[in-house]
C-alpha cells in the first residue's frame, strides 16, 4: 500500500510539473510570438525608428503598473486561477495587439499586453515554487529554460509567417488559438491553492525586507546584464567587432543558445554547490565574458565572450526566484513581486544607459560598464544577510547564511 502511494504521489508530482512547464512554455511563445512581428508591425502602421522606440516603451510601462497588483491578486484569489486568467487575457491581446490599425490602438494594446504579461508572469511562478517544493530541490530554472525554448520555437514560426507575407493578426490567431487549447488542457493538472494563502487581508503593497531586497538586488544587476545583451548586442558586433554582416546576429544567437542551454542544468548545479556558489560563478562568468569581448572585439572572441554571458545569466533570475518563493515573511506571491519589481527596473534601466555612456565616451567602455555590474553580483551574493535563502533553507555551502 504505501509503495502504491508512492508511485501515485510520483505521478501527480510530474503531472504539476508538465502542466506549470506547459504554463511557461506558453507564456514564452505568446511574447516571443509579438516580438517576432515588430517589424511587420512598423510596417504596416508606417512609423519611423524613433517613433516605434517610443511605442515600444508602452511594453515595460504596462508590466511596471502590474507589477504591484500580481502578488495581492496571486494571495487573494490564488495562484491556479491568476495563472490561467492571466495568461488567457494575454493570449486574447496578443489578438488586439496584432489587430491594432492605428499607432494610439497598439500603444493601448500595449500597456495592457504587459500587465496581463507580468501578472501571468507572478502567478506562474509561484506556481512553480510550489511544485518545486514538493519535489525537495531547485527545479526552476528548468521551467526558465522552457520559456526560453518558446523563444526559439516563435522566432521560427515569426520567420515562416514573415515569409509568406502572413499577416500579423492571422499569425497571431493562430497562436491565441494553440494557446487557449493549451490553457484548457493544462488547468485541471495545476497545483491546487493552499488553504489560507487566499486572504482578504492581504496587502497591495509590501515592503521587501533585507533578504529579498537582496535577492532583487542580484536580479536588478542581472537583468541590467540581460537588457544591454538584448538590445545592443548586434549593435556591438555591427560597429565594434566590425562583423561581416552575415554575422552580425551572432553574438546574439550564441548569447541566447547558452542561456536556453543553461537552465536545463542549472538546477543540479546549484543542489550541488548551494545557491551562493552558483551566483557568483554566474557572476564571473559574466564579467569574463564581456570582458573577453571588450579587451579581444574580435569576431570568434567576441563570440566566445557572448558564450559566457549567457551561461551566466541562464540561472541567477531563476535560482533568485526560487529563494524569494521561500521566504517566510512573505507569501510567495507578493515576495516574487517585490523582487521583480526591483529585477525588472535593472531590464528597463541596462539600454538606456548602454546608450548614453556609449553617447558620452565609446560602445566597448560601456561592455566594460556591464562587466562591472556583473562583478557586483558576485559581490551581493557574498554577503550573508542577501545571499541566503530568503527564510528557506540555508546554502549548504556556507555556514554563516544561518547566524
Amino acid at each position: 500500500m504505501m509503495q502504491d502511494a508512492t508511485i501515485s504521489l510520483n505521478k501527480l508530482r510530474k503531472a504539476y510539473r508538465l502542466a506549470v512547464g506547459c504554463l511557461f512554455f506558453m507564456q514564452g511563445l505568446c511574447f516571443a510570438s509579438w516580438a517576432s512581428r515588430i517589424p511587420s508591425i512598423q510596417q504596416k502602421l508606417g512609423v519611423s525608428e524613433m517613433s516605434l522606440g517610443l511605442i515600444l516603451l508602452a511594453l515595460p510601462a504596462g508590466s511596471m503598473i502590474g507589477l504591484p497588483f500580481s502578488g495581492w491578486l496571486v494571495t487573494r484569489f490564488g495562484s491556479k486561477r491568476v495563472a490561467a486568467n492571466a495568461l488567457l487575457v494575454y493570449s486574447l491581446l496578443l489578438l488586439a495587439v496584432g489587430f491594432s490599425p492605428t499607432i494610439w490602438m497598439l500603444v493601448a494594446g500595449l500597456v495592457l499586453f504587459g500587465m496581463a504579461g507580468n501578472i501571468s508572469n507572478i502567478a506562474i511562478n509561484t506556481q512553480a515554487v510550489g511544485v518545486e517544493a514538493r519535489y525537495g530541490r531547485n527545479i526552476m530554472a528548468s521551467f526558465h529554460g522552457l520559456w526560453s525554448l518558446a523563444g526559439f520555437a516563435a522566432a521560427g514560426i515569426g520567420s515562416f509567417m514573415t515569409g509568406r507575407n502572413i499577416v500579423p493578426f492571422n499569425h497571431f490567431l493562430i497562436i491565441t488559438a494553440l494557446l487557449l487549447a493549451g490553457i484548457a488542457a493544462c488547468f485541471q493538472y495545476l497545483l491546487p491553492e493552499e488553504q489560507g494563502k487566499a486572504t482578504t487581508g492581504a496587502k497591495l503593497f509590501g515592503k521587501p525586507d533585507k533578504q529579498l531586497l537582496g535577492l532583487g538586488l542580484i536580479a536588478f544587476c542581472c537583468m541590467l546584464c540581460e537588457g544591454a545583451m538584448f538590445d545592443w548586442s548586434g549593435i556591438y558586433f555591427k560597429k565594434v567587432v566590425e562583423a561581416p554582416p552575415a554575422m552580425i546576429g551572432a553574438g546574439y544567437t550564441a548569447f541566447m543558445c547558452t542561456m536556453a542551454a543553461g537552465r536545463f542544468f542549472a538546477d543540479r548545479v546549484t543542489s550541488h554547490l548551494g545557491f551562493k556558489k552558483t551566483v557568483r560563478i554566474s557572476s564571473v562568468l559574466i564579467a569574463s565574458g564581456l570582458g573577453l569581448s571588450v579587451v579581444l572585439p574580435h569576431l570568434y572572441t567576441a563570440i566566445a565572450g557572448f558564450l559566457l554571458v549567457g551561461f551566466g545569466v541562464s540561472s541567477v533570475v531563476p535560482l533568485v526566484y526560487s529563494e524569494a518563493g521561500k521566504s517566510k515573511i512573505f507569501a510567495p506571491g507578493p515576495a516574487l513581486a517585490a523582487v521583480s519589481s526591483i529585477g525588472f527596473l535593472g531590464f528597463l534601466i541596462g539600454p538606456p544607459l548602454i546608450g548614453i555612456i556609449a553617447g558620452l565616451f565609446s560602445l566597448r567602455l560601456s561592455f566594460l560598464f556591464i562587466a562591472i555590474i556583473g562583478i557586483l553580483i558576485f559581490i551581493i551574493a557574498g554577503s550573508p544577510a542577501k545571499s541566503g535563502a530568503a527564510g528557506g533553507r540555508p546554502d549548504k555551502t556556507d555556514s554563516t547564511l544561518m547566524r
